[in-house]
């Protein structure tokens, strides 16, 4: 490889990377055909061949025979075992929540006060069908639901502009899926909870497109406490249920 196309190979793996970081282009997503890549980018193909060269040696594209070239999970994920023990014992949820409220109140902060209108827009797309769903009338699939709450909070996220808190909140979708079902599961059936729910997650979206960074924070750190505070609630209340059963029948 001469020097000159060295150099350009260079430059074209730099710009993909950044697509990478900033999160245009996501873990496991598959990258456009080398015409609409090198198009895109305004390079030759052969020098985006090159590059992808690069890429692919570092670990960052992978390729697969028959089907392509996609961006590598960035962020290592949680263990095997690691997984299997979060979802055998629940109480890992107040855990995981914990983590909820630190990144993702500052996520909501830094949103507000970083987002771009594209952003809004994604962010609005978010949660318009986060809305559509719950207002349809239609019985509700939990886990399509938490999906869409899921995509509504990495949207905000995004909006932060902060590469790290992206690719650890994404490093941790599938923990925190489960996390946003079992908090689904639990309380959307009850009336006062799903509407609480709801209003909370208008609150953030507003305090964010408003531009407004530590209402924004506030709005997601309290909106996650409540979730915990109810479910530990719900915990308490079933457990004095099996203690006046106990008691009931002569334990």
């Amino acid at each position: 490889m001469t020097e000159d196309i060295r150099q350009i190979a260079d430059v074209v793996a730099e710009r993909i990377e950044t697509l990478i970081l900033d999160g245009v282009l996501k873990p496991d997503q598959r990258l456009p055909s080398e015409r609409q890549l090198s198009e895109k980018l305004g390079f030759s193909r052969s020098a985006l061949r090159e590059g992808l060269k690069l890429l692919r040696a570092r670990g960052i594209i992978l390729t697969e025979h028959g089907r392509g070239s996609f961006v590598a999970k960035l962020m290592p994920e949680p263990a095997t075992p690691l997984m299997h023990l979060f979802s055998e014992h629940p109480r890992t949820i107040y855990d995981l929540l914990e983590v909820r409220a630190l990144l993702e109140g500052e996520s909501a902060r830094l949103a507000a006060m970083r987002g771009t209108d594209a952003d809004f827009i994604l962010i609005r797309r978010r949660y318009e069908a986060m809305v559509e769903l719950t207002q349809s009338g239609k019985e509700i699939e939990l886990r399509e639901h938490a999906k869409l709450d899921h995509a509504f909070h990495l949207a905000v996220c995004e909006a932060s502009h902060n590469p790290v808190l992206v690719h650890t909140l994404q490093s941790l979708t599938d923990l925190l899926i489960s996390s946003v079902f079992a908090s689904l599961n639990n309380l959307y059936h009850r009336p006062v909870q799903r509407r609480l729910i709801d209003r909370q997650h208008a609150r953030l979206y507003h305090a964010v497109v408003d531009r407004l960074p530590e209402q924004a924070k506030r709005a997601a750190v309290e909106h996650i406490h409540s979730i915990r505070d109810n479910l530990m609630e719900i915990e308490a209340e079933e457990q004095r249920i099996h203690r006046a059963s106990l008691r009931l029948h002569g334990w």
